[in-house]
């Protein structure tokens, strides 16, 4: 059976539950409980995942797919500059330097701090995912909800950087590791049943551990059964839940499942056992964490195609939750066409579906990081500022009389039309009221840097370039970081591209 024709009928429910205003899982006490679906049986898919990690090599990856990661290995390093200035940067490098206080052979990008790989791995994991600015998996089945499968970059791209300055591992050895971790990730996120995402877990957190420890056990050359074990040990340490959404804790998430990998590797090749089919077994991963999976989402289909290619990964427009991006792509047009300011509009009525509604819960910020995860923020500023970068998702900003003023008269809700569009699309219904009467429309599902609309080079280069001037970070280094990303397979180690991304 099918993960969308086991969940229909508890997505139906949930979605008529949102349009009530009350909690889909909410019954009473004496209701008879549902019988329980048969769990899906997968022999040796752990097995199999491991070999995957053990047997590929680079040569496998097709040309396609190694210059699309490309882009998002040049965006997560922009990232974890912009990161490393944020608020959580300073802190996560305190509580580096308190538990690690010597020197390593690991770079947390944007500082002079080196230690140990696994502390680089967590302290430029946060600063990646600090500003939510990181690319999104995209999701195929239509009862997931579009673009929150998981951040891929965040989990797989600090410790494949970290353990190759390590082991002084060229450029090609750092592409493999990182695919590897991206396409094992996304694909066990594409698997689990979507009550995992519905019910509070963060994908980033939890599934992001197995792409750390794909990428990790690679470059640690274990063997399929240490590398069996290393996936018991990392889903053993996953974790993060989406109450988190808004606050530090969320960009914590990513950087832990940074660091699982990394721990999981290096204990495996210590000789530390754990469970060996911890994704198909009762009361392993997939059951305990989502109460069933899809084995045709995963068994056979690692590299099948490539995640990169197909479904695709998005690159982020603005430094906000994925969801905002179609209704803000659709709002600058209509403001660059109509030429439109914030004194001429009475108000904003912004139409999604009902798993939209509950990611971008902070309907009043009053913080960077709340407004990150608001539908009325996002579109408020753009029509005061006419740009959403990392300089407007500031504290300050959000707190404005001006922004508040605006945010008040931003209508988000659930629209029938957008609900029936399904969970796959981030169907978004605009309606600009004018205080002359006019009403402007739009509808946009895809945004900018989407596999639909996809980033060149180039303009993630123009990204990087943004990230690395709100750093403050000298343009020659700048350079240097676009230039050895677009030529990262001639690299014969990192020495290069730390010394363009460190103090």
């Amino acid at each position: 059976m099918k993960r969308r024709d086991l969940f229909k009928s508890s997505l139906a429910a949930s979605a008529l539950a949102g349009l009530a205003g009350v909690t889909p899982r909410a019954r009473h006490a004496d209701a008879a409980p549902s019988p329980a679906a048969e769990f899906p049986k997968a022999p040796g898919l752990t097995k199999s995942v491991a070999e995957f990690i053990v047997n590929t090599k680079y040569s496998d990856i097709p040309p396609d797919v190694i210059e699309l990661g490309k882009k998002s290995i040049l965006d997560g390093f922009g990232l974890a500059l912009a990161g490393s200035v944020s608020a959580m940067g300073p802190l996560i490098r305190q509580y580096v330097k308190s538990v690690a206080p010597g020197v390593g052979p690991a770079s947390v990008v944007g500082t002079k701090v080196k230690c140990h790989p696994r502390f680089a791995a967590l302290a430029n994991g946060v600063s990646i995912h600090a500003d939510d600015y990181d690319d999104t998996q995209l999701a195929v089945a239509k009862d997931r909800i579009y673009g929150l499968l998981t951040h891929p970059t965040v989990p797989a791209l600090p410790p494949t950087f970290a353990l190759c300055e390590m082991g002084r591992r060229s450029g090609k050895d750092l592409m493999l590791a990182y695919h590897l971790g991206v396409e094992v990730e996304c694909k066990i996120a594409e698997a689990i049943a979507p009550r995992h995402y519905d019910d509070g877990f963060h994908t980033t957190g939890t599934c992001g551990a197995f792409g750390s420890v794909a990428a990790s056990a690679k470059l640690r050359g274990l063997d399929a059964k240490q590398t069996a074990f290393a996936i018991g040990i990392a889903a053993t340490q996953g974790g993060g839940f989406r109450n988190n959404f808004g606050s530090m804790t969320k960009p914590l998430h990513a950087g832990h499942a940074a660091e699982a990998g990394t721990v999981a590797a290096d204990l495996a090749a210590l000789g530390w056992t754990a469970a060996d089919n911890i994704l198909e077994a009762p009361r392993g991963f997939f059951q305990a964490a989502g109460g069933s999976f899809d084995p045709q989402a995963i068994v056979g289909k690692l590299g099948q195609p490539w995640t990169f290619a197909s479904p695709g990964v998005s690159i982020k427009p603005h430094p906000s939750g994925s969801l905002t991006h179609p209704a803000m792509g659709e709002m600058q047009r209509l403001i660059h066409e109509n030429n439109l300011k914030a004194a001429d509009v009475e108000k904003i009525d912004l139409g999604a579906n009902h798993a939209m509604m509950t990611s971008l819960l902070h309907h009043h910020p009053t913080t960077g990081l709340q407004a990150k995860f608001s539908m009325e923020f996002s579109l408020s500023i753009l029509l005061l500022e006419r740009k959403a970068g990392l300089v407007e998702y500031q504290d300050a900003v959000v707190q404005r009389a001006d922004v508040q003023d605006m945010i008040k008269r931003v209508n988000f809700y659930i629209d029938p039309e957008a609900e029936q569009a399904g969970l796959n699309k981030m169907t978004s219904l605009l309606k600009i009221h004018l205080k002359n009467g006019k009403v402007l429309s739009g509808r946009a599902e895809f945004a900018k840097g989407s596999p639909a609309n996809p980033m060149s080079y180039d303009e993630v280069a123009a990204k990087f370039r943004g990230c690395a001037e709100f750093a403050k970070w000298p343009s020659a280094k700048t350079e240097a970081v676009i230039a050895a990303i677009k030529s990262l397979e001639t690299a014969a180690d990192m020495t290069r591209l730390s010394a363009a991304l460190t103090a």
